[in-house]
């Protein structure tokens, strides 16, 4: 593999409840310390035994919570990695380590100093903080600035060891031999109660969230509850919201996915209480806009790949190609006219392209039709299930149609054949990235989120199986024999390609 590509690392709240989503943070800038690794602080290496056996004990019992298919519990998680960190702060850092974080904290300057303090003022006063407090720049906060010192310093702390373990992480993966490496994923937006919103105000719509108008897959449209950038309030701040948070994403990837690039050009603006079929487009200064993050991503040495699947008009495709930007293709997504899965070289050649997305159920999942099922059980059709089910077998057949053409697939098949010969499809485009879901290398067939659902599904929440629901865990990947089939599979599809 060249590249890996990870959910969006934003932060989510500092204290529970958590957002299970990672494409609902409180700041697309910072970063979650729930993906720090305790063990790997240096400051550990120095702790006394007894203080050692704090940070282990700390995970014991949420470690054992991996090895069973539940929900995931990122509330019981993030706490008990909390406790652990907090050992580790209280630890302390010899003078050379001091000055280093000093100097993370020079550099990152206002906006690291402002999250952290509206961390500490969450961690105190909870997710509403009191109408006083709600101005960054009011007397109040000033003095709680001065009283919540040494939370800020924690807070602050966290980003530092965060930033320490993005580095090293990225640093690893190219000397592992990855000609990308790590490949970051950056939101649409952010939470209505956020970070962001809190510490920048006037940049943000009030009472307006962002979405998608109604298509194929979510035919009553999608609401995503985050408050859309003003375009306005942006010019006049010079784009720097844009210009800061996109520096400090790259600054340790190889790439990054922009989810919905159409974002820099309009975005589906749904006034509040009203649902998101009612709603309408609001057009950003897209130049300035992919300008700004282009100039970074120069800087930092990152390709950028723009997930620009849904509703895009004709010419930003080309906009962006023109300009260096990778689009994104999907399987189930690229037909003709007639319905009709497109063959392997009618595919765009600047493109990232994969079988499916974390928005669908994987291929397994899929093939099946449970992707109908679902979403006839949470109330999101509006048309007859049994129309559904008629649509889904057809499009099924089609794709049987199309690989028995390539000559990928033989008679029955079973589902293992069938979702290596998507992927063998896949390799024969001319896409010079390829990105193979570890859900579909395990076999697992449960989708990872339901667009147009909140409490109604576990979105974000579903721990990784195989076909018979066994968990499988990261350190059993190398061994997993669906995993090693399809990757040798693909690999001597790239092979034969490429002579």
């Amino acid at each position: 593999a060249d590249f890996l590509l990870v959910n969006p690392l934003h932060a989510a709240e500092p204290v529970e409840p958590v957002s299970p989503s990672p494409y609902l943070p409180v700041t697309r800038r910072f970063f979650n310390p729930m993906y720090i690794r305790p063990e790997d602080i240096r400051e550990v290496a120095y702790m006394s035994g007894p203080q050692r056996s704090l940070v282990t004990w700390a995970g014991e019992n949420v470690k054992k919570m991996s090895l069973e298919n539940n929900p995931i519990d990122r509330d019981s998680a993030w706490q008990a990695k909390r406790e652990a960190l907090e050992v580790i702060y209280a630890a302390g850092r010899s003078q050379l380590r001091q000055r280093d974080f000093d100097r993370f904290r020079k550099v990152e300057g206002e906006g690291l100093e402002d999250f952290a303090l509206w961390c500490a003022l969450t961690e105190k006063y909870g997710p509403h903080l009191p109408q006083q407090l709600r101005d960054v720049t009011s007397p109040y906060v000033a003095r709680e600035r001065r009283e919540l010192q040494d939370r800020v310093d924690f807070w602050a702390w966290l980003q530092w060891i965060l930033d320490e373990q993005l580095r090293k992480a990225q640093e690893e993966s190219r000397m592992a031999g990855m000609r990308i490496g790590i490949s970051h994923d950056l939101a649409v937006g952010v939470h209505p109660q956020s970070a962001d919103v809190w510490m920048i105000p006037d940049a943000f719509a009030k009472n307006i969230g962002v979405g998608a108008p109604p298509d194929m897959y979510n035919q009553q449209g999608q609401n995503w509850s985050q408050p859309p950038w003003r375009p306005d309030t942006l010019e006049e701040l010079d784009y720097a919201p844009l210009r800061d948070m996109a520096r400090t994403v790259m600054r340790h990837a190889g790439l990054l996915r922009v989810d919905h690039i159409m974002g820099l050009f309009r975005l589906w603006w749904i006034p509040e209480g009203m649902a998101a079929t009612e709603g309408t487009y609001v057009r950003f200064n897209h130049e300035a806009m992919v300008g700004v993050l282009l100039l970074e991503a120069h800087r930092a040495g990152v390709i950028v790949v723009g997930e620009d699947l849904g509703t895009v008009e004709p010419w930003v495709r080309e906009y962006l190609s023109e300009r260096g930007i990778f689009g994104t293709s999907v399987f189930w997504f690229e037909k003709d006219h007639g319905g009709w899965p497109i063959t392997p070289e009618q595919f765009r050649s600047d493109v990232m392209v994969s079988v499916d997305t974390h928005d669908l159920p994987p291929a397994a999942g899929y093939l099946a039709g449970e992707h109908v099922d679902l979403r006839e059980s949470l109330g999101l059709l509006v048309k007859p299930v049994e129309e559904m089910h008629e649509e889904a077998r057809e499009e099924h057949e089609r794709v049987m149609i199309r690989l028995r053409e390539q000559g990928l697939v033989g008679d029955n098949p079973s589902e293992r054949e069938i979702i290596e010969a998507m992927h063998r499809y896949i390799a024969r485009t001319s896409a010079p990235m390829i990105q193979v879901s570890l859900v579909n290398a395990v076999g697992e067939r449960r989708a990872q989120n339901q667009p147009g659902t909140d409490q109604e599904y576990p979105n974000w929440r579903i721990p990784l199986a195989d076909g018979t629901e066994q968990v499988v865990l990261v350190e059993d990947l190398a061994k997993n024999p669906r995993l090693v089939s399809l990757v040798t599979a693909l690999t001597e599809e790239i092979e034969d390609v490429r002579d």
